[in-house]
């Protein structure tokens, strides 16, 4: 079976009645958790963008809490449980403006976290690939936005 294209789902959805649509979008969201996630926020939280950007900052701080510094291993894989969230929910917004807010907050919180970055070199280049990303979502901001998170950036990236 050959999958349609984007466009080709645009066309034939245009032309789906509503109660039909509706229910194409729940049969959509019953299967798949992420689905119904990204569901969820186009209907009850993408309106308010900076109320999405607070929460999800409150769901990483307390990742972070729970994070264990004992073990380097333990806390990698936490890590990048947290940053696939992260990307996850960034996915979701699909704006820049919330994917550098959230990547400078999982960076700081790193840093914070007592996790000696510079210790493991998986753990050095996760962290330079996340302010490398920080940058290229940096340069396509507004100009008064690219300083106020240049200066956030700048003091992450001193090691």
């Amino acid at each position: 079976m050959k999958t349609a294209t984007i466009n080709e789902l645009k066309k034939e959805l245009g032309t789906v009645p509503h109660a039909q649509l509706v229910e194409l979008c729940l049969r959509l969201a019953k299967y798949k958790k992420e689905s119904k996630e990204l569901l969820t926020y186009l209907l009850f939280e993408s309106h308010s963008l900076d109320g999405y950007i607070a929460s999800v900052k409150e769901f990483i701080a307390l990742e972070f809490d729970s994070l264990s510094t004992t073990h380097l291993y333990h806390s990698k894989k936490t890590l990048r449980k947290i940053l696939r969230i992260t990307n996850k929910h960034i996915r979701f917004t699909g704006s820049k403006q919330a994917e550098t807010e959230l990547l400078l907050f999982f960076c700081q919180k790193m840093r914070r976290s007592g996790i000696k970055i510079g210790a493991s070199v998986q753990l050095a280049n996760l962290y330079q690939q996340q302010l490398r990303k920080i940058e290229k979502a940096i340069e396509s901001q507004h100009e008064d936005l690219q300083f106020d998170y240049r200066k956030q950036l700048d003091a992450l990236t001193y090691i």
